[in-house]
């Protein structure tokens, strides 16, 4: 019996850092690949992105919209999420999430985004964005931008498309 709550103790960890790696999908499929099992990769990733037009990231304290617009064109339902994007230059200094406020408008109200990064880029995680998108319908997210710590950077929406 005590082996049993040892191999439980032993799992629970691996499968917590699974769980937790699912949870944002990284900026690039690639990494995705790399970074989590390849059963999770497989049914997290998206197949491609659609990039929206991009802009320096402002340098003062205001709030700045941003509205992500996609229409799904095709005969079919797909499944996409839209996500933000904040990239910090190659040579830094690198963005930290407590660097910017992004909040969403859902339901009428704003609602703080949590922002994860890597290697000097901040996003949105992906699958909390996630939905289908009926045939012929067009998404519309409103956002809003602040920066709380100015640094260089650029804005970059986009897409995120599903098999």
């Amino acid at each position: 019996m005590s082996t049993r709550k040892i191999l439980r103790r032993a799992l629970a960890p691996t499968a917590l850092a699974t769980v937790l790696a699912a949870a944002f999908t990284l900026p690039s499929p690639a990494l995705a690949t790399e970074a989590l099992a390849p059963q999770v990769a497989a049914a997290a990733a998206p197949v491609s992105f659609v990039g929206l037009p991009d802009r320096p990231l402002p340098t003062d304290h205001a709030a700045h919209p941003i509205t992500v617009t996609y229409r799904n064109d095709s005969s079919a339902d797909r499944t996409v999420a839209p996500q933000i994007l904040v990239e910090s230059p190659d040579n830094g200094p690198f963005l930290a999430p407590r660097d910017i406020k992004l909040e969403v408008l859902t339901g009428g109200r704003w609602k703080t985004v949590r922002l994860a990064s890597e290697t000097g880029t901040l996003y949105t995680d992906l699958t909390r964005a996630k939905l289908v998108l009926h045939s012929h319908h067009t998404l519309t997210q409103r956002y809003r931008l602040t920066v709380v710590n100015a640094g260089p950077g650029t804005v970059q929406p986009r897409i995120a498309l599903y098999a």
